[in-house]
């Protein structure tokens, strides 16, 4: 349908619940499912409003039904092959990236799956893809059998990422042959060497990928899980069977979590609420059902979730079960090694092992090695084994046989047998999260790439489909396992590598790096105690006090009663900071002692074992980003970025500036002094980020990563220069002398990074930025000056500026002097002001012409009328204290749905009239990155 009155009318017809997709959208953005005619009517809306063509399908609800894909590649000469076949874990309803999905396909007859693979070639055929892949997917009613076609998408999508990874088959490289001209029986496969790649991939082991939610960072999100997409990565892993692959990927999700554990309920009403409106949790509180003695029919009824997934769920909740019978019975010593075996060979982690059995996890790992319980590594090779494997591609599982004394050989199962060459282990950076994505994937290639140019074999660990570093042609071998301590080790007792590089996967291996270095392992680059002195607050703030460098005023708490005396002194307010965090978790500005002992109370169990930093929070202080290179005698600065808002505001959140637009030549000169020393007293050899604050002339360090920062990729485009290449030859032990690598490069441009929110898949969210990260992605614009790269930055991430028309402007008291001189440069370019009546009655005390609206709740028209009248093309809106920020919310959420551009701090209206003063007098500069790279002078490392 193309309008309200038409969906209307169809909702007649087909009834509720009714599902409702908009055209052209990405990950189900817009859509839903209406229960009722209001809801109807509120989700169509959306859904014409966010489709690029207007445009919205409405379809009789299938909800209950089971749901399934299969990718399926077809040539210019109707070669078509169906590469995998992919089942969803929950049923239709929720959105196949928020489901945990299995490939292949587990219980499918043969009978319904030659069906889809006929209804599969015939569609792409009809829809005419000749050069490429597609991913087509169906559901299929429990009850009878009938089978209806959901979507087809004539592209390669989210699930083509987790097919060529499950496979082998690389769907988009074959994809790009396909569309110069070649067949499928003339592109080689390069996993077999024998093969072409129109033989159908078959695959003898189990692939369960595993979304990642981020509710915890959007408390007021609805966590139900609908047809819109709501997780913010995945993980992916591979067993035998799908309760290994299942309990592989639980642990692969970094989210302290190693099994079936326990989900607090308070009674029984609420856990069948849990069963029966998905969420991210219900698998956990699916065990949690089978443990309060709810029986498998009834779970069924209440999830649709097919029984065969459920009876393997029960099956782990059984055997959790029978091993923690031996808690009491003997511990870990009396468990019969017939029962740990079923353990491992069910993909429960020793952690998970030793919780149960009330024992440490090294005890757990000791106890296996003396019953010659190791894992074994299996190849990924396309074809079932029928034809050798070339490409060192592999899994872990546990097999029979096992006992003491086995070979390096049959430790490896006759499959994973390494090499005798200088080898490196990287680390990968797990699960794409709010504060850890892709540039740390980017970090982890480069590495690769550096170590093999030194002539190292490389050996990558990595659990996640959709990253570069798990390509099995990235790095010379590819381990697709969790990045826990435990399979970690295994690998490396396999492999034994020279060394294992930690800094550039972000938080995760940092997290490694204490139980790998206890373990003898050898951690190349900044050592591991250098990392706890940067990320144990207490530790780091004495280290600043030996170096005389500046922090704000501060204490360390580790309970609400010293939280309370540290604030006393400092007074409020205070923003609080636990240790060993990812994106800012658990960061928060505080302004009570009401707020403060809530926090402490939450944040203590974020970081149990580490203190809480409280610090002084500088209002209005200018935030600045240093990312350093240095190989433990030398430093060179890649890159000193002033963020565009102020400081408070996560640095994933802000947008910044390469090079900085308003540090004065001095201060950034002590900048990289302070960056320099800090380098040199924690002994950092590779990367290194610092955090500062600048305020009346003074700068206060606020945080120290000793590894690859986000901003790195960032850094590195921007210059040209491949910062995580050079830090990797210093890891390996080559100087930045040898490099030749001198002074700090400075770019004749402006480059700008921006981030870029999911705040429209969270109705009832606030956009008001804080410290605790919420971006889920970030976007550069690069020109000559400040204002074009700005505004470039702005198009990119959907939030365009505007050069004419009526701006909005409604800020709290305290923004109200500086906003004056915003308001004038907008009136000397022609635009109109609105405003509400408080900062109406302040801009026209100082000359400026405004329209005079109504707020939301003193009388109509109001502000939300002109937004949604399209009366508005930019919005400025601060807030201060609670109830503002609730009674102005309304007009931030308009913004976000009518797509009006907007700003929610005062230094990024001003970034925006620059922005708009440069596009009215310039004009946008169009180059390759390569050109502004041509611009540099003085550095060009070898």
């Amino acid at each position: 349908v193309t309008s309200l009155q038409a969906g209307l009318e169809i909702s007649s017809d087909i009834g509720f619940p009714a599902i409702l997709r908009p055209a052209f959208t990405l990950g189900g953005t817009g859509g839903g499912i209406a229960y009722n005619i209001e809801e109807f009517t509120e989700i169509l809306e959306s859904g014409l409003e966010l489709s690029m063509t207007g445009q919205v399908l409405v379809e009789e609800s299938v909800l209950g039904w089971k749901e399934y894909e299969l990718e399926v590649m077809r040539d210019k000469r109707d070669n078509v092959v169906i590469i995998c076949s992919i089942e969803n874990f929950d049923p239709m309803g929720v959105h196949t990236g928020d489901s945990i999905t299995v490939a292949p396909a587990q219980t499918l007859s043969d009978k319904e799956y030659q069906r889809m693979r006929d209804a599969s070639i015939a569609i792409i055929r009809e829809i005419g893809v000749e050069t490429g892949g597609s991913n087509i997917q169906f559901a299929v009613n429990p009850e009878d059998g009938r089978m209806v076609v959901i979507e087809m998408n004539p592209r390669v999508s989210r699930s083509s990422a987790l097919a060529s990874k499950a496979t082998g088959f690389p769907i988009a490289k074959i994809a790009a042959k396909l569309a110069v001209g070649l067949t499928l029986n003339e592109i080689p496969n390069d996993i077999t060497r024998e093969t072409p790649a129109c033989f159908e991939p078959v695959i003898d082991y189990v692939v369960v990928k595993f979304p990642r939610f981020a509710f915890e960072k959007f408390p007021e999100a609805d966590a139900t899980l609908t047809t819109q997409m709501k997780s913010v990565g995945e993980v992916m892993a591979i067993g035998r069977t799908f309760k290994e692959a299942l309990n592989k990927a639980i642990r692969s999700l970094e989210l302290d979590c190693y099994g079936m554990e326990r989900r607090q309920v308070a009674d029984l009403y609420e856990l069948r609420l849990k069963l029966s409106v998905p969420n991210s949790e219900r698998l956990f509180f699916i065990a949690e059902a089978f443990r309060r003695g709810l029986d498998l029919a009834e779970i069924h009824e209440l999830s649709r979730i097919d029984p065969w997934f459920l009876y393997n769920v029960r099956q782990i909740v059984e055997l959790e079960d029978a091993v923690g019978s031996f808690a009491t019975a003997g511990g870990l010593e009396a468990l019969p090694a017939e029962l740990l075996y079923k353990a491992k060979a069910y993909g429960l982690a020793d952690r998970r092992i030793g919780d149960l059995l009330d024992c440490t996890e090294p005890a757990v790992r000791s106890r296996r090695r003396e019953l010659g319980m190791l894992p074994v590594y299996k190849m990924v090779d396309t074809c079932a084994a029928e034809f050798k494997a070339y490409t060192p591609y592999f899994y872990s599982t546990y097999e029979k046989p096992y006992q003491t004394g086995r070979t390096r050989e049959t430790i490896a199962g006759g499959q994973a047998l390494p090499g005798d060459g200088k080898k490196i282990m990287i680390l990968g950076s797990g699960p794409n999260r709010i504060g850890q994505g892709i540039e740390f994937d980017y970090c982890c290639v480069h590495a690769v790439l550096a170590c093999r140019d030194l002539g190292y074999e490389t050996i990558m660990v990595n659990c996640n489909p959709e990253t570069v570093s798990t390509d099995y042609d990235t790095a010379d071998r590819l381990y697709f396992e969790p990045l826990t301590a435990e399979d970690v080790l295994n690998i490396i007792e396999t492999e034994k590598p020279e060394g294992i590089i930690l800094q550039f996967g972000g938080q995760t291996p940092l997290k490694l790096a204490v139980p790998l270095w206890e373990a003898g392992v050898k951690i190349l680059g900044t050592s591991p105690d250098a990392v706890d002195r940067a990320e144990d607050r207490k530790r780091f703030k004495e280290m600043l006090h030996k170096l005389n460098l500046k922090q704000p005023q501060s204490f360390t708490a580790m309970s609400v009663e010293e939280a309370l005396a540290a604030v006393q002194s400092i007074g409020f307010p205070v923003i609080v900071r636990p240790s060993y965090v990812l994106g800012g978790r658990a960061m928060e500005i505080v302004y009570s002692n009401d707020r403060l002992q809530d926090y402490m109370r939450r944040a203590i169990s974020v970081s149990m074992e580490h203190p809480v930093l409280i610090e002084k929070y500088l209002e209005d202080a200018i935030e600045v980003d240093v990312d350093a290179l240095s190989d433990g005698t030398d430093t060179v600065i890649a890159g000193i970025m002033e963020h565009i808002e102020v400081a408070g505001i996560h640095s994933g959140d802000s947008a910044c500036s390469l090079p900085p637009y308003s540090i004065s030549p001095g201060t950034m000169a002590e900048i990289s002094i302070q960056s320099k020393a800090l380098a040199e007293e924690l002994g950092v050899r590779g990367l290194m980020n610092v955090q500062y604050a600048i305020k009346n002339g003074d700068i206060y360090i606020l945080e120290v990563n000793p590894r690859a920062s986000r901003t790195i990729p960032f850094v590195s485009k921007a210059t040209g220069i491949p910062f995580a290449k050079l830090a990797t030859r210093v890891i390996c032990g080559q100087s930045l002398a040898a490099q030749r690598l001198a002074g700090e490069v400075n770019i004749p441009y402006v480059a700008i990074k921006e981030a870029v929110f999911p705040f429209n898949k969270f109705p009832g969210v606030d956009v008001i930025l804080g410290p605790e990260m919420k971006s889920t992605g970030e976007v550069m614009g690069i020109d000559a000056d400040f204002g074009l790269a700005y505004a470039k930055s702005q198009a990119a991430s959907n939030n365009k500026i505007p050069t004419a028309g009526r701006i909005f402007i409604s800020v709290k008291d305290r923004d109200k002097e500086s906003i004056v001189a915003i308001a004038a440069r907008l009136q000397a370019m022609g635009m109109n002001i609105v405003a509400t009546q408080g900062t109406a009655r302040y801009l026209e005390g100082q000359g400026i012409v405004v329209d005079v609206i109504n707020k939301v709740g003193a009388g109509r028209p109001h502000i939300v009328d002109i937004i949604k009248n399209r009366e508005v093309d930019f919005i400025v809106n601060t807030v201060a204290g609670a109830q503002a920020q609730q009674d102005s919310l309304l007009i931030r959420r308009s913004a976000l749905h009518y797509r009006v551009p907007y700003t929610t701090t005062v230094a990024g209206a001003q970034a925006a009239v620059t922005a708009m003063e440069s596009m009215k007098g310039k004009e946008m500069n169009i180059k390759s990155i390569q050109e502004y790279h041509t611009l540099i002078k003085g550095w060009s490392p070898q």
